[in-house]
């Protein structure tokens, strides 16, 4: 059940990335792609139905978290409590400017509400990408099963590390150059004219990025965080998910050049999804990596009881069944090209 589990959280967390990554990525992209108030009235509706309803699977999956690994959860939330904080008042400034932006029409405040929507999406994907680092890293974990990280110690991979270090830094910046190109490939598809041809030329520029920085990270990886190779050279099945995400990076750009927006910004999922996999099946059973690999937590120490997550399994299912049947649903609705109407300051029709 544990190991179920493990899963059922990596699968909720990768459908947020997936989700809320590209609306971040749109708000990162923001002030490149859209010149004029209607152009970025344009990139805000290409998100406006759906942005808040994407930020609900990370609510779910930390509810989740918290139900099904109760000890990585007091472990992890109190350790990260001061990026945690800084993350949530960047999903308030950044909630709070789209509103503001959609609902009071004022020549003084938008440029504000702008920038502070570019701004706060950018430094959620680099804090976001620091974090999947500090995972991979490891955390100055003890005896007690709790840890304190500052925001940074002298940046480099030591006892006393802090949550900016060289590497977290160089995985933020690879998450933010994920998200700009996911953001920019979703904002050509839902977008027309400039905004559209601006979006995919940025989305482009961001794909060399990507590879690079990916393959950069890869051989880090490997060697800061010995558990990875190790799962790979025991399971060599898991092979399929490093090559869903070369499968993935490489249909983005060939896509792109075939002009079909569609499929480009789904190969930018496939991206997405083998990356993430491929680092969730690397750590397994760790759920929480330490400095001192003693200390770590693993599924079999993290857990709750088995009785309790069997039952918890049905409610899970029923409640997923609900979530992905209300998603396709708004989804469906929200199809095609995003228009917006030249008298509105909304989020367009």
């Amino acid at each position: 059940m544990g190991t179920i589990w493990f899963w059922l959280v990596a699968i909720m967390i990768t459908i947020y990335v997936l989700l809320d990554g590209f609306d971040l990525g749109a708000g990162a992209i923001h002030l490149l792609v859209a010149r004029t108030d209607k152009e970025r009235r344009q990139v805000l509706a290409s998100i406006g139905p759906v942005w808040d309803g994407n930020e609900v699977w990370l609510i779910a999956a930390g509810g989740t978290l918290y139900f099904a690994f109760p000890a990585l959860y007091a472990s992890a939330f109190s350790g990260f409590y001061l990026p945690l904080m800084i993350v949530v008042w960047l999903l308030i400034l950044r909630g709070a400017s789209i509103e503001f932006r959609n609902h009071i029409k004022s020549a003084v405040w938008d440029p504000l509400w702008d920038f502070l929507f570019c701004a706060s999406s950018l430094l959620l994907a680099v804090f976001f990408g620091a974090a999947l680092g500090n995972v991979v890293r490891g955390v100055p974990l003890d005896a007690s099963g709790y840890f304190f990280e500052p925001l940074w110690t002298n940046f480099r991979l030591g006892d006393q590390t802090g949550i900016l270090d060289w590497y977290t830094i160089l995985v933020g910046v690879l998450a933010l150059l994920v998200l700009m190109m996911h953001g920019g490939l979703w904002v050509q598809m839902k977008t027309s004219g400039e905004v559209s041809r601006r979006a995919g030329r940025v989305a482009g520029r961001a794909w060399w990025g990507v590879v690079a920085l990916t393959a950069i990270v890869t051989a880090l990886t490997f060697r800061i965080q010995p558990q990875v190779k190790e799962n790979f050279t025991t399971w060599p099945l898991g092979f399929v998910f490093p090559v869903l995400a070369v499968a993935g990076i490489a249909g983005v750009i060939f896509e792109l050049r075939k002009h079909d927006e569609r499929k480009a910004f789904f190969a930018s999922c496939a991206y997405l999804a083998g990356m993430l996999t491929s680092v969730i099946f690397g750590l397994y059973p760790m759920v929480l990596p330490a400095r001192n690999p003693v200390y770590s937590l693993t599924v079999a120490t993290a857990k709750a009881g088995e009785y309790g997550l069997r039952i918890g399994l049905a409610w899970w299912i029923t409640g997923i069944i609900l979530a992905a049947g209300y998603f396709t649903y708004v989804y469906r609705s929200f199809a095609g090209k995003v228009v917006v109407d030249k008298d509105s300051h909304g989020y367009g029709d």
